[in-house]
């Protein structure tokens, strides 16, 4: 019987990581949305070609906020401004930017009004994306278990107490993702 209960451990311990996982990859998501205020984040996806070697745009320069809606681009090789440049523009990031022969500046644009609306609604599906990914967590954990108590390795008992424990996590990790959506949408509607 220890032997089951180290499985079931084991069941819990993974259901718990892959659900705070869920939730933590969300918020990094979350950060490379613009909201019309300069930030640095949405630079995180972007590959420069480092003499032939793909490289995060942060390894090749330095890169500053100027004033609230400005990102300045420093690269530390100053050939490297025309890599640079055409990494942003091939990344589709939505900014265009201006090399003036030492750094390159993105100027993020005042959002409309649709504009907003238009990134609260991917906010809302990047969310519920999220949910319907614990969901399937929650039933992977619960077909686990399941078997267990199906295979006489746990009692029906001790089924209901786990399961509750896989609901009590998956309510607590959807608490945190609806949290978080409503953060960043407060974020992007704030003019």
């Amino acid at each position: 019987m220890a032997a089951d209960m180290e499985v079931v451990t084991l069941i819990l311990e993974e259901n718990k990581e892959r659900l705070e996982k869920t939730a933590s990859v969300l918020k990094n998501e979350y950060t490379s949305i613009r909201a019309g205020r300069a930030n640095p984040h949405v630079l995180d996806k972007v590959q420069v070609d480092y003499y032939g070697q793909p490289s995060p745009i942060n390894q090749v320069g330095n890169i500053s906020v100027q004033d609230g809606r400005c990102l300045v681009i420093a690269p530390w090789d100053k050939s490297m401004l025309k890599n640079i440049e055409k990494a942003i523009l091939v990344s589709n990031i939505g900014l265009t930017p201006t090399n003036d022969g030492t750094v390159i500046r993105l100027v993020f644009p005042e959002l409309t009004e649709e504009r907003r609306k238009d990134i609260c609604k991917q906010v809302k599906k990047m969310a519920e994306d999220s949910k319907i990914a614990v969901r399937n967590i929650r039933r992977d954990a619960l077909e686990a278990l399941k078997k267990m108590n199906k295979n006489k390795e746990i009692t029906d008992d001790e089924y209901s107490g786990f399961e509750k424990d896989v609901e009590k996590e998956v309510t607590k990790t959807i608490e945190t993702i609806d949290k978080v959506a409503a953060e960043k949408e407060k974020d992007v509607m704030t003019v």
